[in-house]
């Protein structure tokens, strides 16, 4: 019985913690933060479409020590102001540098806001060149198809694995948290297929399959639209766009 009882405990414990491990921990109109574990938050903002409504995008931010570092921004400039000064007030952390993961406005349309705040931002060759084409402003700092950043005392990849959800697609990986930023290359669990008008649907899940033999001990993945998860996002990805 005692056994029991210590079982049922670590469990109860287990689920507490996954429950406050998906806290909203700031949230007004225009954003919400959502802490995933410890030192890893999941940024949300929402943009309106005319196929999609109101919908939803997220982002990334990892503290480590006293730096951050920030996947995405928000959609617009106003939610990235009040994400810079949630960063940089409320928590004293310094953003060391914003990475888009490909040219759509919910990866950079608040990089002007960054900017401003003489925050460094990165983004890889391809993307730079297709927001620039798009008539965008881009990211400042370009790497070819992968960078090593340090954050505090992490380091933290970024890297195009192939395409998928667009041509220029990176994620973010962060070891010492087995954690994942998939951004719009990764499907939350239940989604559909979404925008395609500058999709590579015939390599999509080849590229997520490259992810998951890369990383496979991930604990933590982030999708640009939904709710976070485990590899099961990545398995729901592959299976969406499986070629028959």
């Amino acid at each position: 019985m005692k056994k029991l009882l210590f079982h049922l405990s670590i469990l109860f414990f287990t689920i507490t913690q996954s429950i406050v491990s998906q806290e909203i921990i700031y949230n007004t109109d225009t954003l919400k933060i959502k802490k995933l574990k410890t030192n890893v938050f999941q940024h949300i903002s929402f943009m309106q479409t005319n196929d999609f409504g109101k919908v939803a995008a997220n982002g990334m931010v990892y503290f480590s020590k006293n730096e951050a570092i920030v996947f995405d921004t928000p959609v617009n400039n106003e939610a990235s102001k009040e994400l810079i000064h949630w960063i940089q007030e409320k928590n004293n952390k310094k953003i060391m540098v914003v990475v888009a993961t490909h040219f759509h406005d919910d990866c950079l349309a608040g990089i002007e806001t960054f900017h401003n705040n003489n925050i460094s931002s990165y983004a890889s060759k391809l993307t730079i060149e297709l927001a620039k084409k798009d008539g965008k402003t881009p990211p400042i700092k370009s790497f070819k198809s992968k960078k090593k950043f340090k954050v505090g005392n992490t380091k933290v990849l970024v890297k195009h694995f192939g395409e998928g959800h667009t041509k220029d697609n990176i994620v973010g990986y962060i070891s010492n948290q087995e954690t994942l930023f998939g951004g719009c290359l990764v499907k939350c669990l239940g989604a559909n297929e979404g925008y395609l008008g500058d999709a590579n649907v015939s390599e999509w899940s080849e590229t997520i399959a490259k992810i998951k033999e890369a990383f496979p001990n991930l604990e933590l993945i982030i999708p640009g639209h939904g709710n976070s998860g485990d590899t099961a996002l990545l398995d729901y990805t592959i299976k969406l766009f499986k070629q028959n």
